[in-house]
């Protein structure tokens, strides 16, 4: 019988029955664990598994640590395994032709009875169902949460929708799971960034933006590219964030939300490259969008995937502030403040309110206001240290950078409220979370 794929020749020539090739799978596991000293050493692997990756029924890669495992052991990489045999290639004669004709038979039967098994395989609605609402809660309560936790709750969601992509052959759920998976990858970009990793935010994104592409899911793919995009100017790339916004927003199915965000977003890389006219269109178009149109991921599920005006209103500050338009910067950062202060309480988001109010700080430190800045910096230094994510460190340190003008070096309050926003930041740093951490989600 023909072998589908070089790992189902390859298989062969050593004899394997399953048996054996998942002591051989394991044995190699230990092995590339201990080589790069990595956590996977007690991986191993299912017969439904095996069985997909010999037959030639394995549309994607297999999650890590399979492709290193499996290259380890027979000296290919793990497309070259999954994909059919060159022409002619035949296990050689010896070992694997101790089949004789009723056990390959058998052996067909398997593979076939497993395809059918495989093809019919589903898991309960109701499983996607909870999962759904699992991930729009956390979206839903990011800004209430503290962002260690938020960053547990969105890896063990992700890890249960990239398990369910596993179990189900089902179109309708696998649709399902993968858009699960996308807007669990992207709340972990999102805390990646806000723990200050961001080549893990940036992995994450990236992530997301490819499970969007497999659904063809538009608001997904252009959440992602916005998140690509913020980082990029964050990481001194405005004109690569502009670029990343244009495509963004060409993804279909957007509402009014997903393009205030994405304007929001290109204010910001315009104000970086100091482009003010095209600074200024930008705030102006995040201010407009009113059509009422809607999309189910931006306005239906909301919260850190929504865009608030208390939101646009704080983001649309800092970009005056780039532009050095105190009066701008300030309207807009006491709009936010006001916008947040008619939420209910209890409801107030943490990051947003105090981001305003440092950029408030940095808008009245323009005009030479330090009494009005120290005022609005008052409540920021209250802000418990697990909750001061890069956004708020970044404005502080901005705060920092502009009390060391000449015009403050001889007065005594600003040396002293810069000597608290150093102490600020410290304690900040011990919250951070390193890029190789977040990196082993390995999504």
């Amino acid at each position: 019988m023909r072998a589908r794929t070089l790992l189902q020749v390859l298989v062969r020539e050593r004899g394997w029955t399953f048996p054996q090739f998942r002591r051989a799978y394991e044995k190699a596991a230990r092995e590339v664990a201990a080589a790069v000293d990595a956590s996977f050493g007690t991986a191993t692997v299912e017969e439904q598994t095996f069985r997909r990756w010999t037959s030639g029924r394995v549309r994607t890669l297999p999650n890590c640590p399979a492709p290193q495992v499996l290259e380890y052991m027979f000296g290919y990489s793990v497309r070259t395994l999954l994909r059919a045999p060159e022409e002619g290639s035949t296990a050689p004669v010896g070992k694997a032709c101790t089949l004789n004709e009723s056990e390959d038979l058998l052996m067909t039967a398997r593979d076939a009875a497993t395809h059918a098994g495989d093809a019919a395989s589903n898991v309960p609605d109701m499983t996607l169902d909870q999962l759904d609402d699992d991930v729009a809660a956390l979206a839903r309560g990011y800004h209430r949460t503290p962002p260690f936790e938020v960053y547990r709750r969105a890896k063990e969601l992700l890890s249960i929708a990239q398990s369910l992509l596993e179990k189900t052959q089902v179109l309708r759920q696998r649709q399902r799971a993968y858009l699960a998976a996308g807007r669990s990858a992207s709340l972990l970009s999102a805390i990646a960034f806000d723990l200050g990793s961001l080549p893990a935010a940036v992995s994450l994104s990236r992530t997301a933006a490819l499970y969007g592409q497999v659904i063809e899911h538009g608001p997904l793919q252009a959440y992602a590219h916005g998140a690509l995009a913020f980082i990029a100017f964050w990481g001194g790339r405005p004109s690569d964030a502009v670029r990343l916004v244009k495509t963004a927003q060409q993804f279909g199915g957007l509402g009014d939300t997903a393009r205030r965000r994405l304007a929001v977003i290109e204010g910001r890389a315009q104000g970086h490259l100091g482009n003010h006219a095209a600074a200024q269109r930008a705030v102006q178009d995040s201010l407009e969008q009113n059509t009422g149109r809607r999309d189910e991921l931006h306005d239906d599920v909301g919260g850190e995937f929504g865009f608030p005006d208390a939101r646009v209103a704080m983001s649309n500050a800092t970009t005056y502030l780039l532009l050095r338009d105190a009066q701008g910067a300030e309207a807009s950062a006491n709009s936010a403040l006001r916008l947040v202060a008619t939420e209910s309480e209890g409801t107030h988001p943490v990051l947003i309110t105090n981001q305003a109010r440092a950029d408030l700080a940095r808008a009245r430190l323009l005009r030479e206001e330090l009494d009005g800045a120290q005022a609005a910096l008052d409540p920021v230094f209250l802000v418990p240290a697990e909750w001061r994510g890069a956004g708020i460190v970044e404005r502080m340190a901005a705060v920092r950078t502009q009390l060391c003008h000449p015009r403050f070096s001889h007065v005594g309050e600003a040396t002293a409220l810069g000597e608290r926003i150093e102490e600020f930041s410290a304690a900040a740093a011990a919250h951070k979370l390193g890029a190789e951490t977040l990196l082993a989600i390995d999504s």
